[in-house]
């Protein structure tokens, strides 16, 4: 069997990672496995340098792939190389010796709290409904700050509607509690209501399509991204821009980082801090649109 292939059952078995995100480590790793070939008439299961991996580096931004969709690939080959070591089947990782391209500070796309002062919509009774799955997907991306995945996977028995929580399987597998409140609960019962109305098959998935399926991620985003569009003029409208703006707009209130970090399931504080980084800004703006002396 081939190295890759181990690779993708090691994560399939063992990490238990999703299957997008298999999906993502898979084709970088069969990218740079063509251009082994293409260019040095090698395959992935030979050892590889730092030089493979720097020429690799340089054709990718010649092609207009940016740093951070280059950093991305080499944090697959740097898990498929500590892969290999663990199992004898590699000696050095050669992305030790490997400067990566560095990344310019990026703030999240995010949306103005005005663009969701906008109250949910109450009565579901006469909408269609993937209107009312919109609806409430919407509010569940901004309310609980949800990767897309973890909204996908979301099962009817992780939602405890008297203790106002719910429970979330995130990246890794690692399982984290989120509160949620009233106006968050009335709309999972709304909601509920209408899969009942609808005659939704039934299934403990908490999100479904009208015929009873689990939601995939194109539909996601469609849901989403159609939402926005009656929102705001941003031009990023997809789910993460939801998940991006809970996290800042609790940054801005004051919510403290090491909360922000748990609330999103991040691994480390380092993640979260681009928040911190966001209010900064807004405080920076407000300085200098506000004070007498700002411009001095």
């Amino acid at each position: 069997m081939e190295k890759l292939d181990l690779f993708v059952r090691y994560l399939q078995t063992q990490k238990k990672y999703s299957e997008h995100t298999i999906e993502a480590y898979a084709l970088d790793l069969k990218q740079f496995k063509e251009f082994l070939g293409d260019q040095y008439q090698q395959t992935l299961d030979e050892p590889f340098s730092s030089l493979h991996l720097r020429s690799w580096m340089a054709t990718l931004g010649k092609n207009g792939i940016d740093n951070r969709s280059i950093r991305r690939k080499l944090s697959s080959l740097n898990h498929f190389c500590k892969f290999l070591m663990k199992r004898n089947l590699l000696d050095e990782n050669p992305l030790l010796k490997l400067i990566r391209p560095k990344l310019k500070k990026r703030l999240p796309v995010v949306l103005r709290e005005q663009d969701l002062n906008l109250q949910p919509i109450t009565d579901f009774s006469d909408l269609p409904y993937n209107d009312c799955l919109m609806e409430t997907i919407v509010w569940t991306f901004y309310g609980l700050g949800l990767r897309r995945n973890e909204l996908i996977e979301l099962k009817l028995r992780d939602v405890h509607f008297k203790a106002g929580q719910l429970k979330v399987l995130g990246k890794g597998n690692k399982e984290r509690i989120l509160p949620f409140g009233n106006e968050l609960a009335e709309i999972f019962l709304r909601y509920l209501n209408v899969r009942s109305d609808f005659k939704i098959p039934e299934t403990d998935t908490f999100f479904v399509l009208q015929n009873g399926n689990k939601l995939y991620p194109k539909m996601v985003y469609l849901l989403v991204n159609k939402w926005l569009k009656t929102k705001s003029s941003i031009t990023k409208k997809s789910p993460h821009v939801l998940r991006h703006s809970f996290a800042t707009h609790i940054s801005n209130k004051g919510a403290d980082i090491y909360a922000v970090k748990e609330l999103l399931g991040h691994s480390s504080l380092t993640a979260t801090q681009i928040y911190t980084h966001s209010s900064i800004e807004q405080l920076k703006n407000a300085y200098r649109l506000a004070h007498p002396r700002a411009g001095n």
